[in-house]
C-alpha cells in the first residue's frame, strides 16, 4: 500500500510514524511512505504558502498554488501505473484516493478505515492555519474527513491516527491478522471484552473463572457476553444502528 502526506511538518508526521506497527510496515516493504512539502512549491523565495482571507476575518489561510501542485506531485509518485489528468472535482488523478482533514469532514470510523486499507493508494493532505482555500478541495480533493468533533492545531494529528488505523488492517502488518476482527468495532460490531493477564490476583481483584475454566466454549460465551454489557453500556447506538 502506499500513503502519502501533504504537509508543512514532514519530519513530525515521519517521526510519529516511525515507531510501533506502522513503522514495521514501511521497513518490512508493506506500506510506502512518502511526504510532500507546499513550501517546495511557493512561487516566491520566502516559500510563502498562506495569506489573509478575502473577506476579512482573523487567522491565515493556505493558498491553493502550493497545495494543488504539491499534491499533483505526490499523487503522480504514488500512483500504481502513472497519473490520469485531473479535472476539476475529479481529485488527484491516477487511483490515488485523496483524503483532507478537516473537522468539517465526514467523521472517520472503522468501516472507512477497512474500505481505505483495500485501496492501493491514499493521499492526505494536512491543513494549517484557519484552514485552505475552497478551490484546493474542488480541484484535488476526493473526500473531507474529521476525526471528530474537535479542532486541532492541524492536520498532521488527524492524518497520522487515520494512518495508523487503516495501516494496521492491511494484511501482512500486524502479527496477527485475527487482532483486527477481534478489536473494538470489528466483525461482530461490539467494544472489546476486558482482558486480563499474569497474575490471578491483584491487589484483591482476581481473574474471571470462565477465563481460568480451560473451557473455550464457555471463555466464548463470557467474552460475548462481556462485550454486549460494555457496548450496552457505553456505546447503545452500535446496538440500535445508529452509530
Amino acid at each position: 500500500m502506499r500513503v502519502g502526506v501533504v504537509t508543512l511538518f514532514p519530519d513530525m508526521v515521519a517521526a510519529a510514524l516511525s515507531v510501533g506497527v506502522v513503522s514495521r510496515g514501511i521497513a518490512d516493504g508493506t506500506v510506502d511512505l512518502e511526504m510532500e512539502n507546499p513550501r517546495d512549491h511557493a512561487p516566491d523565495r520566502h516559500r510563502r504558502v498562506d495569506d489573509r482571507p478575502f473577506g476579512g476575518g482573523p487567522g491565515m489561510v493556505m493558498t491553493p498554488g502550493p497545495l494543488v501542485r504539491a499534491t499533483r506531485t505526490l499523487a503522480a509518485r504514488l500512483a500504481p501505473a502513472g497519473p490520469e489528468p485531473a479535472g476539476p472535482g475529479d481529485g488527484a488523478g491516477g487511483g490515488v484516493h485523496v483524503v483532507y482533514t478537516s473537522p468539517q469532514g465526514r467523521r472517520f470510523d472503522q468501516a472507512m478505515a477497512r474500505d481505505w486499507a483495500e485501496r492501493p493508494a491514499l493521499l492526505f493532505i494536512a491543513g494549517r492555519y484557519e484552514g485552505i482555500d475552497e478551490r484546493v478541495i474542488d480541484a484535488v480533493v476526493d473526500e473531507e474527513v474529521s476525526l471528530g468533533d474537535f479542532v486541532l492545531s492541524g492536520g498532521e494529528f488527524a492524518a497520522i491516527a487515520m494512518i495508523d488505523a487503516v495501516v494496521r488492517l492491511v494484511p501482512g502488518v500486524l502479527g496477527c491478522a485475527a487482532s483486527a476482527d477481534e478489536d473494538s468495532f470489528g466483525e461482530s460490531g461490539l467494544l472489546d471484552w476486558p482482558h486480563y493477564t499474569r497474575p490471578e490476583s491483584f491487589e484483591g481483584r482476581v481473574v474471571p473463572k470462565a477465563l481460568l475454566s480451560g473451557d473455550h466454549a464457555r471463555i466464548a460465551r463470557w467474552r460475548n457476553d462481556r462485550a454486549e454489557e460494555r457496548t450496552r453500556a457505553r456505546r447503545p447506538d452500535l446496538l440500535d444502528g445508529s452509530g
